[in-house]
């Protein structure tokens, strides 16, 4: 059987296949509906300081090849995060990363300084900077490759664990934001997350989300997502974990070959909370069929025409 193992960092696991934050809720949630040992990794939805939550509804629309969500980092909050997942993680057979969210840089660390002071398995943390930054007026972390690095560079002083920082498309060159992280002490960086979007109901002329601008995910923006994960890994030497539209394996083998070491599946676990699983079971008979012995030896091999 081919090797699906890949590292990040110092982390080895056991294959690319992971989830993405926000579509699998804290990982306990789906024992009856999958079997997540046979998983690359979960990441958690965001943990912030305090419990949130959200934004109120409507804040889920389906909308053409994707959807919108405006959840607003709705979650339990870092004490009972702590108290009621980090002791079930420690009978899970798949690595964990936690994703982290704040307004502020200090609400980052110290939440980060909080769940890394307790003792348990998780692989790393995974630091969503699309959140407004509330002292920059309520820009996002993410727009700002100064910020991106102090936040970095900040968090980096408190663990060894991995340190991914998941990355906004929306911003004008992802490249430069992604060698902020990078110089700054990121082991990867993670690409992309949602597009900002828009739902209108034209019969009732009202907006369908609640907030009016949503996050957009799905097989739409995979284009997208693809260009990025391209640009992220011809510049940087970190490795870089796709993300946008996954729902098959094709979809696995075009971002690996744009360059990602590994890619999370998001949206298309509302549809099938099973088809990571199903994804990985697809990627063996894949690299059966065409007689790879090593997955990651097609990382980064798209043949482009210059």
């Amino acid at each position: 059987m081919a090797d699906l193992s890949v590292k990040i960092g110092s982390v080895d696991f056991k294959n690319p296949i992971f989830t993405a934050s926000g579509t699998f809720g804290y990982g306990t949630e789906v024992s009856d509906l999958t079997d997540i040992s046979a998983l690359g990794a979960i990441i958690t939805k965001s943990i912030t300081l305090h419990s949130r939550e959200g934004n109120p509804p409507p804040r889920i629309v389906e909308t053409t090849g994707g959807m919108i969500n405006s959840i607003g980092l709705a979650n339990i909050g870092v004490d009972q995060f702590i108290a009621e997942m980090l002791p079930a993680y420690k009978f899970f057979e798949t690595a964990v990363i936690v994703n982290i969210a704040g307004s502020t840089v200090e609400e980052y660390c110290q939440v980060l300084k909080i769940i890394d002071a307790v003792s348990s398995n998780i692989a790393g943390y995974e630091i969503n900077i699309s959140c407004p930054n509330v002292k920059e007026g309520g820009m996002a972390f993410g727009v700002s490759a100064d910020t991106t690095a102090r936040l970095t560079e900040r968090l980096r002083k408190l663990t060894e664990r991995l340190i991914i920082l998941k990355l906004s498309p929306n911003v004008t060159d992802i490249t430069v934001i992604g060698k902020a992280a990078q110089e700054a002490g990121a082991d990867a960086v993670s690409a992309i997350n949602t597009l900002v979007g828009m739902s209108i109901n034209h019969l009732s002329r009202e907006s369908n989300i609640f907030t009016t601008y949503g996050g957009l995910s799905g097989p739409a923006i995979k284009p997208i997502a693809l260009a990025c994960v391209h640009k992220l890994a011809s510049s940087l030497e970190i490795p870089v974990l796709g993300i946008g539209g996954i729902t098959a394996i094709p979809d696995v083998v075009e971002f690996t070959l744009a360059g990602a070491t590994a890619i999370q599946i998001g949206t298309a676990n509302f549809r099938d909370p099973d088809i990571g699983r199903k994804i990985v079971f697809d990627l063996v008979e894949y690299c059966k069929q065409d007689k790879i012995e090593s997955f990651d030896s097609l990382i980064g091999q798209v043949r482009v025409f210059q």
